[in-house]
């Protein structure tokens, strides 16, 4: 499976497995709702600064996000890192 198509899988079970609706994702950050219809369809890439925003929302790694691995571990770090 193409990562594109491994992003919007797991963004939508994501979501879906914490009950959570598109517009309370959006508005937890700062995005629309519209914005995480297209994401979660592949119709609309994304930033490294929205993955990282779904991966701390989730706690999950981004590389979970990704594809890169089937790890949803999450070993971020507490600090903000700009």
């Amino acid at each position: 499976m193409e990562t594109k198509k491994i992003f919007c899988a797991r963004l939508r079970e994501l979501r879906n497995s914490r009950s959570v609706s598109q517009m309370q994702l959006a508005n937890a950050l700062g995005l629309t709702q519209n914005s995480i219809a297209m994401m979660e369809r592949g119709y609309r890439g994304t930033t490294i600064e929205k993955v990282v925003l779904l991966a701390k929302y989730f706690h999950v790694s981004a590389d979970y996000l990704l594809g890169i691995t089937d790890d949803p571990t999450w070993r971020g770090a507490e600090e903000k890192a700009d």
